[in-house]
């Protein structure tokens, strides 16, 4: 009886919107089976609730991606030709959806969390590379072609009584009352849908993760809602917690280590390794791992032991390591609005007492803006394939991202030998980045392994073995620290490695053949923050104004270390005994730290100094990087 007061144009509008909510409900299945390594310490009962939860962001997404289609719907023509068209639209404005979400099932075990505007941050990488990932991802075609082919099969038509009631309602006098009155429920329950219901503030992504655990947030989530919700929106929130500079600075627990006698003047090399996860080496793992020369060097050097990435993306590790600015916001920061800010970063402040500074990098200049934050760190010379020795057209190119580790380190020694000391350079790796090509002349030689990661983690620590044969045989070898570290996580298959920490847990060798390096404790928490305050601290330098506030030097004594990271909209901030949570709703939680292993639920009775202590010094991190970045006042005036 109630279905019959309701126009057949909104009977209609209503039915084709239902269809794509039934599609929504699919891509989260496919989703959550793609991922279910992820969320494995989420009951069934919580995994229900996040699929039931996700219909409200479904219904966002949808109706604000479907704009086009709903005014086009309003128009009262049932004639063949109009509603087939009207098909078409809804149909090519859905594919997007559908796609974005397809893409994020895989994406998403790289990055740990849902697609946001990034697919056009780093359009010109994804337009390089869009090829490749096809034929490597050919697969996705299949599920989007039978979603697409859904839609198209059971796109609501009208019927012939829907249509000679609509000719019956325009030769009466409400036929401009009723549309009109139309329009404006339709309007209405548009804008209603798409603010997520009548809560003061519309919905956002941090709403998916009120629930527990967290991580469940991005099963509520779906793409299309993070990518459309990434446009139009400051990046970062100004806080206030502390009410003076003094109190923020008292809780920022900042420490600055006496100065080290003697001046040394070691070159640096920074090999930044991609994907080379703690999860993938033997020294880590009771010697089961696919790293026997990297565990060997780790025998040889400072290994730390409880070191952690501070981002999950590889366009956040650089600002980390060559700036000590850690990634704590969604939107990378060398995409950023703020990428004009102030920055002092490890090559300025090593060129200031004569290093030659360089970064290397084997893929298409340009990609992910290294070339760009090289400059604002302050390094001298970016190397990407254009230099390389034929470039893309090389032998040694891999037909995806750039030119193989082995080659492109051996050329990295060589053309160390031609900078003049002493040298800062850093290098980043790219071969065991998706889709994990190995050389062909290799292939069979490093072990499989259950992942398609393990065999290029094999490839790349024989390429790091090569280079350091070659490295060892140049003038410079003898006089310079090696710092050896990973850009962040991927693939996972040890279930002690699939939990929050997990996600971060990366290695961190500090190795100089010719010297002996200052005492240090290898079991304190460290970041890849720490890189810069380490380099610094190592060279007696001194630069206290020009160093953030966020990583410590891993040879002071007189702290314990400590690291912070984003994840799931929660920042986290590890110290020895404890992890700390803030989460979106500015929540502080704590739980019992153990090495890359953290509980999914916090502790129900915390010790309340710690809880205050440690909330304190996350919340002043917090938002020292933000309003420092808002203000462009991350440094002393």
């Amino acid at each position: 009886m109630f279905a019959r007061l309701i126009p057949p144009l909104m009977r209609l509008l209503a039915r084709r919107l239902w269809l794509l909510m039934g599609a929504y409900l699919l891509l989260r299945l496919g989703f959550y089976l793609a991922n279910h390594a992820a969320f494995r310490e989420a009951s069934t009962t919580q995994v229900l609730w996040a699929f039931l939860h996700g219909f409200r962001f479904d219904i966002s997404a949808i109706l604000l991606l479907n704009i086009p289609f709903l005014l086009l719907s309003l128009v009262p023509n049932f004639s063949r030709g109009w509603q087939r068209g009207l098909r078409g639209v809804y149909l090519v404005l859905n594919a997007l959806g559908l796609a974005i979400n397809l893409i994020d099932s895989i994406y998403f075990k790289f990055i740990g969390r849902r697609t946001s505007n990034e697919l056009f941050t780093i359009t010109g990488d994804i337009q390089r590379q869009a090829g490749q990932l096809v034929g490597h991802y050919w697969f996705l075609l299949i599920p989007f072609c039978l979603l697409f082919g859904l839609l198209w099969y059971f796109y609501p038509l009208p019927t012939a009584p829907d249509a000679e009631y609509y000719a019956r309602e325009t030769r009466t006098i409400r036929r401009f009352a009723r549309p009109a009155l139309e329009v404006v429920v339709l309007a209405a329950l548009t804008v209603l849908g798409i603010r997520g219901g009548l809560q003061l503030k519309p919905l956002r992504t941090g709403h998916a993760f009120m629930t527990t655990p967290p991580i469940l947030g991005h099963v509520t989530l779906n793409s299309t809602f993070t990518f459309q919700k990434s446009f139009g929106y400051q990046p970062i929130e100004r806080r206030q917690y502390f009410s003076s500079p003094q109190a923020l600075q008292q809780a920022l627990a900042v420490h600055k280590p006496a100065p080290r006698p003697g001046a040394r003047r070691d070159n640096v090399v920074i090999l930044l390794l991609e994907s080379f996860a703690s999860e993938y080496n033997g020294i880590e793992n009771g010697g089961k791992g696919y790293t026997p020369f990297f565990d060997s060097l780790a025998t040889k050097g400072l290994f730390f032991r409880e070191h952690y990435a501070n981002g999950r993306r590889s366009i956040e590790s650089l600002p980390a390591v060559l700036a000590g600015l850690p990634g704590l916001m969604e939107s990378p920061f060398i995409t950023s609005n703020f990428q004009t800010d102030e920055l002092h970063g490890l090559g300025e402040l090593l060129g200031r007492h004569g290093y030659a500074t360089s970064v290397f990098h084997g893929a298409e200049n340009g990609t992910m803006g290294f070339n760009t934050f090289s400059g604002i760190a302050g390094m001298q010379r970016y190397y990407g394939l254009h230099e390389y020795p034929g470039g893309a057209q090389s032998p040694d190119y891999d037909g995806h991202w750039g030119i193989f580790d082995e080659p492109y380190l051996q050329y990295f020694a060589r053309e160390l030998s031609k900078q003049p000391q002493p040298f800062l350079s850093t290098v980043f790796t790219l071969t065991s980045h998706e889709p994990f090509p190995v050389p062909a002349k290799y292939k069979g030689k490093f072990a499989p392994g259950e992942l398609p990661i393990h065999a290029s983690i094999g490839y790349t620590d024989f390429a790091l073995r090569q280079f350091f044969k070659e490295a060892a045989r140049q003038p410079w070898f003898a006089n310079t620290l090696f710092i050896l570290l990973a850009d962040h996580t991927s693939q996972t298959l040890r279930p002690e490695y699939q939990n929050v920490l997990g996600s971060f847990k990366t290695p961190l060798l500090l190795y100089h053949p010719g010297g002996q390096l200052p005492a240090a404790d290898v079991h304190r928490i460290t970041q890849q923050a720490d890189v810069t305050p380490s380099v610094i601290d190592y060279l007696g330098i001194r630069a206290d104004q020009q160093l953030l506030p966020f990583g410590y030097s891993v040879f002071d004594s007189t702290t314990t270390g400590r690291a912070i990271f984003l994840r799931d909209n929660s920042h986290f901030l590890v110290h020895r005994d404890f992890v700390t949570e803030l989460t979106a709703t500015n929540q502080v939680r704590l739980y019992p730290y153990q090495t890359h292993n953290m509980p999914a639920e916090p502790l129900p009775n915390p010790d309340p100094q710690k809880l205050q202590q440690y909330g304190d010094e996350l919340k002043a991190c917090l938002q020292f990087f933000t309003n420092g970045l808002l203000d462009n006042s991350l440094y002393p005036r």
